[in-house]
């Protein structure tokens, strides 16, 4: 079954580290980068693939390709660096490398960074599991360079799923915000909900995307409603389960004890606790990741979905098309996320001392098989 991690490319993979490269300095003030062969035995890739790369930096202004001499960065100790300062933003995105939506919604803000005239740096990791440490010093790191560039602005999807995200979340956002870098938050905030931060925020009504997915399974006749979600997850998922709690309160039923469960897949304790007693109708995840792993997890248990019982998932990554049975999910909006974030930093630029915004777009259900609802949104 597919991973998140599995979604890039390879060479979308390397251009990726080749960002957070030219971000820190890494090749020094001539800024010229290793040759594509040795390029491509640091990253154990082909030398097509590391072309590919090279031109999708170029395309995005970041590097030059000179005849003869090789490629050289294009934002490194020059005279054009400092005067095209004012005119760069960055991305700050943990796990970039892993999750679908931020890949699509970075593309969307370097299309409009590139109409506006903005050069757009991408800061983030691509690698599967980090520590949660080194991980967060990676992104004060990128932050600080930030800060030595004097962007204009950072697009920020604050950590989760490690521990002590609040405290690291806040202290990222603030070091920019001090610094005079404007902030806009993209997905998720970094205080507990129903709370907010004094920082701009652009994502999706998850309360709304909750209740849409509880609404279609209450549809269907389903009553035992259970929610799955990963531990230490972002306050997103504390907004789905409030949308899925109104839903059942509007149809007056009243949830199982316990119907909210906090675990991994790799544990097997876990698992057995989902299936263990009587079943529920229906299970909505916290993400279309958790969905694939309790579809296969059923799956191994011989529990037949939808027959048996009903899964529903919150994204609709690539994926959830091709899982086995289709997935039912909320769509998130990835495209009309990215022109909100893009027009809130012009916004936020224009104006440093506008009230923090929360700007939520709607999430759209698509039915598929997983709920018995077979191919219609």
């Amino acid at each position: 079954m597919p991973h998140s991690s599995q979604i890039a490319s390879r060479h979308e993979q390397v251009s990726r580290q080749l960002r957070d490269d030219l971000v820190t300095g890494r090749y020094g003030e001539e800024g010229r980068l290793p040759s594509e062969a040795e390029l491509a035995r640091r990253f154990s890739v082909s030398r097509p693939t590391i072309a590919r790369a090279l031109l999708s930096l170029a395309e995005e202004g970041l590097v030059e390709r000179r005849a003869g001499s090789g490629t050289f960065a294009k934002l490194t100790g020059t005279n054009k660096q400092a005067s095209r300062t004012s005119r760069v933003l960055a991305l700050l995105i943990p796990d970039l490398g892993n999750t679908e939506i931020f890949q699509v919604i970075g593309g969307e803000i370097a299309s409009l960074a590139r109409v506006h005239d903005y050069t757009l740096i991408w800061g983030g990791s691509g690698e599967a599991k980090l520590d949660a440490d080194p991980r967060h010093q990676r992104a004060e790191e990128l932050c600080r360079q930030f800060i030595d560039r004097k962007v204009s602005g950072v697009f920020f999807a604050p950590y989760e799923l490690v521990p002590e995200t609040d405290e690291v979340n806040r202290r990222l956002a603030t070091m920019l915000r001090d610094a005079g870098i404007p902030v806009i938050l993209l997905d998720r905030d970094f205080v507990p909900y129903p709370f907010r931060s004094d920082f701009d925020l652009v994502g999706i009504d998850n309360v709304a995307g909750g209740y849409i997915l509880a609404q279609h399974l209450l549809n269907f006749g389903c009553r035992r409603l259970h929610f799955v979600a990963f531990p230490l997850s972002a306050p997103t998922i504390n907004a789905r389960i409030a949308g899925v709690r109104e839903a059942l309160e509007s149809s007056r039923i009243e949830p199982d004890p316990g119907w909210v469960h906090f675990g991994s897949f790799d544990d097997e304790s876990f698992v057995r606790s989902l299936l263990s007693g009587r079943r529920p109708d229906a299970f909505i995840c916290g993400n279309d990741h958790t969905a694939a792993l309790l579809l296969r997890a059923l799956h191994q248990n011989a529990v037949d979905v939808p027959k048996d019982v009903r899964v529903v998932g919150f994204d609709d990554v690539n994926f959830a098309a091709l899982v086995s049975p289709a997935l039912t999910t909320a769509r998130q909006p990835c495209n009309e996320l990215a022109v909100t974030a893009f027009h809130a930093m012009l916004e936020r630029q224009a104006e440093p001392n506008l009230p923090p915004r929360h700007m939520m777009i709607m999430p759209q259900l698509v039915a598929r098989d997983s709920s018995g609802a077979p191919a219609s949104r």
